[in-house]
């Protein structure tokens, strides 16, 4: 496989996932963005902890969709994340949401 032939791959499979993320984003109450990972979800449990000095963010979401191109299921019943970085937590104005058609 080319380096052309690679990047067509993971440009189709953006698309993809993009056409996905467009067709299920109505479904879902919150996006909750990580340095890791990009979320929806319907219900979102944001807790700060504190270990040895270091602070840390707990997160509990549930009936979540994962922006992850090499997931093969990206709906999950509930997710668990834990990060030490910044997190963003929106709740979607479905009336705001009016995405391009790909």
């Amino acid at each position: 496989m080319s380096a052309e032939d690679l990047e067509n791959y993971e440009t189709d499979l953006e698309l993809a996932l993009y056409r996905e993320y467009r067709d299920v984003v109505n479904l879902f109450t919150y996006v909750v963005e990580t340095e890791r990972r990009f979320y929806l979800c319907n219900s979102v449990d944001v807790q700060v902890r504190n270990a040895g000095g270091d602070v840390f963010f707990e997160l509990n979401l549930s009936d979540a969709w994962v922006w992850d191109v090499y997931r093969s299921a990206r709906f999950v019943k509930n997710v668990r994340v834990v990060t030490f970085k910044d997190i963003n937590v929106e709740e979607l104005n479905q009336a705001d949401i009016k995405l391009p058609e790909v």
